[in-house]
């Protein structure tokens, strides 16, 4: 890493978050056009099989749901010839459109997209599936010249992706079919807390950690355990690794250190895009209600998975946000034979929006402590976002966002007092009448 870069020690994590994309590219930012004259002079002397050595770049485009993330990623990958891999863990699924926010057929008409409509919904998917996938695509885009345009929000998804999965042992059929015998009775009775206590006893305390009723995760460490005898802390995550020998060269490296960064497999320029906090939730919750005012969106989604033997939250496809509350909730219509009030109409919205805002929240919490990433103001005019990016892609000396394009991480912290104050202001439905068509289809098709 370059003398010029490294902050000096107290300062603050500002200067560690901008400086890093920059010390994870394969060139560095000059500070002067002496420096730049030095870079280039130190790079044409480099032999043959140095140069050689460049790196093909990667663009990854992420960010919270709403936030604009699949418009920016389209116009980027039209503009230089790209393909869009999705990183999305709902995309991957057939016929669940409205509720993913799936690109239109027009829009892939214009620009190839890839993992999206690869599974049924009675299919699971992993991170460690989505590594291999991605990968795979990434490397036939760039054999056939084009850009490969990463584009999500599943944070784990992303981070696998470009540092690499861990080093876990896969589960043999035996070992699968014999957790799925230990915890099948928990789960059928709903006995979660149960469930952790055996896995915590079984060796592994950070079970405690995993959200309710995530029994796929907590399938997954007791897999772990029982093949390999150790918890799944007891193996190095390669992204662990990185972040520690990063924040360590940041303060301690010398002049002649070189970027950790170069470990990677590809060159990664990384932008997340968001709004402020209570912008953000204004854009969500309008989301959401906009996915249900056509009832042939996600609501008929909802309703064609419970009609093939679906049920919430038995795999990843009904436990994705939105599809797991419209399937409960009309569940609950077809127990009332076919029947529901404004009430629980609103009711439902409301719970619809308040997880979709939670969720957001989680990703700019996860996302926040990603170095790599440079955050992007979504509210900024949209061409100047999609010219910087465009632009660094073909100057890799100009990776830093310009100040007037940023957004402060720290603007964006959803404190619990937030979401305690904050009052939705629908936009769609705004009162009982507004909602009469929902209840009107739902008579006519839930009574089951």
């Amino acid at each position: 890493m370059c003398w010029e870069m490294r902050p000096q020690l107290g300062t603050t994590r500002r200067a560690i978050w901008r400086s890093w994309p920059v010390l994870c590219s394969p060139h560095k930012l000059p500070t002067s056009s002496h420096s730049a004259k030095k870079a280039a002079m130190t790079t044409a002397s480099l032999p043959p099989s140095e140069n050689n050595k460049k790196k093909s770049t990667v663009i990854v485009i992420s960010g919270p749901t709403g936030a604009g993330k699949s418009r920016l990623a389209l116009e980027v990958a039209k503009r230089l010839g790209g393909e869009i891999i999705s990183a999305d863990s709902v995309q991957v699924y057939r016929g669940l459109d409205i509720g993913s926010a799936k690109p239109s057929m027009a829009e892939m008409s214009v620009v190839p997209h890839h993992l999206i409509d690869i599974l049924d919904t009675v299919d699971d998917y992993s991170a460690g599936a989505f590594f291999r996938d991605a990968r795979r695509t990434t490397q036939d885009v760039l054999d056939r010249g084009r850009v490969p345009v990463v584009a999500g929000g599943t944070g784990l998804y992303l981070r696998w992706y470009m540092y690499g999965k861990p080093d876990v042992p896969q589960s043999s059929m035996d070992i699968t079919s014999a957790v799925w015998s230990e915890l099948v009775g928990f789960k059928e009775s709903g006995r979660w807390d149960e469930a952790v206590q055996l896995v915590v006893q079984a060796g592994d305390p950070k079970a405690l950690d995993l959200s309710e009723n995530n029994w796929k995760r907590l399938s997954r460490r007791l897999e772990i355990i029982r093949s390999s005898g150790s918890a799944p802390s007891a193996f190095a995550l390669p992204y662990n690794s990185f972040d520690e020998q990063h924040d360590t060269e940041l303060v301690e490296s010398s002049a002649d250190a070189k970027c950790e960064g170069r470990k990677l497999d590809y060159d990664f320029f990384c932008i997340f895009l968001a709004s402020p906090r209570i912008e953000l939730y204004r854009l969500i919750d309008l989301r959401c209600e906009e996915m249900l005012a056509d009832t042939g969106g996600l609501l008929s989604e909802a309703s064609w998975l419970l009609d093939i033997g679906l049920h919430p939250n038995i795999n990843s496809a009904t436990s994705a946000i939105g599809y797991r509350q419209t399937m409960e909730y009309l569940l609950q219509c077809r127990q009332n034979g076919g029947e529901s009030t404004p009430r629980e109409f609103f009711k439902f919205l409301a719970n619809f929006q308040s997880t979709s805002r939670n969720f957001a929240k989680r990703q700019m919490t996860w996302f926040r402590n990603e170095k790599i990433y440079q955050w992007v103001d979504a509210s900024q005019p949209f061409e100047l976002v999609v010219q910087f990016i465009c632009n660094s892609y073909h100057d890799r000396d100009a990776r830093v966002v310009p100040e007037s394009l940023e957004l402060k991480r720290e603007s964006c912290i959803h404190t619990t007092h937030d979401h305690k104050t904050y009052r939705s202001e629908n936009k769609v439905f705004r009162g009982n009448d507004d909602c009469s068509h929902v209840l009107d289809w739902i008579r006519r098709t839930q009574r089951k």
